[in-house]
């Protein structure tokens, strides 16, 4: 099995504990990449990836090495603690490079035959917002079965957490590998990812973006076959 995580930020706090516990239960090949540290470019909305082709972004080079690294992986573990409420700026701009990968554009068919796992943890609150943030990056992807893992720590460090807690995160991060390892290899999406996909199908059709309606019909998706 081979993981991928992205941390949202560049130091080792509980978020980044929380992903690598995660991965060592997976007992999997992992990579990492921490952003802004491995990538700190802003999208600069020239639509040039949506409209023409993804290897126009001017970042297209250096985001490469965590696309080829997401496309390879099996479960992709998006990581990020809660800034105001929401993922922090550096997991924003990193996803933001990923809007022409949505399914309303090209999606690339390995996502559907993928797990992910958002992961996020705060001194308080804001989980739920934080998990969205990244949850609906990985959804419209197209990742088969996606998981979620939000804790208040009560602490702004991993050192400040109880042990109490970090045995619940223990617990926590052991029931959704056993999800994952029972899963992988015969990953399939849901229906909401299906009557969603089915629906962007219908749009393609008469798609107004030739760069996207030129790739659904090479791929054959507008027929009878699916990415799945």
């Amino acid at each position: 099995m081979k993981i991928v995580i992205i941390h949202g930020q560049s130091h080792t706090g509980s978020t980044c504990k929380i992903a690598r516990m995660l991965a060592e239960q997976l007992h999997g090949e992992t990579t990492e990449f921490f952003v802004p540290r491995d990538f700190d470019e802003f999208c600069c909305g020239c639509t040039a990836c949506i409209v023409k082709s993804e290897t126009n972004c001017p970042h297209y080079q250096k985001l490469k090495p965590i696309t080829d690294a997401m496309d390879e992986a099996d479960v992709i573990v998006l990581a990020s603690p809660v800034y105001v409420y929401h993922v922090t700026g550096s997991m924003k701009a990193l996803l933001d490079h990923y809007g022409y990968r949505w399914m309303a554009h090209r999606p690339d068919e390995r996502m559907f035959r993928k797990q992910a796992v958002c992961v996020t943890t705060a001194a308080g609150a804001g989980m739920k917002t934080t998990l969205r943030d990244m949850t609906d990056s990985a959804f419209y992807w197209g990742c088969a079965h996606i998981y979620r893992l939000g804790m208040a720590v009560a602490a702004t460090s991993w050192d400040g957490v109880s042990d109490q807690k970090k045995r619940q995160i223990e617990r926590k991060t052991a029931a959704i590998a056993g999800k994952i390892s029972k899963r992988c290899g015969h990953v399939r999406p849901g229906l909401k990812t299906k009557l969603f996909f089915g629906v962007m199908r219908m749009l393609q059709k008469n798609g107004w973006n030739p760069a996207d309606k030129t790739y659904w019909h090479e791929k054959g998706w507008i027929g009878k076959k699916r990415p799945w």
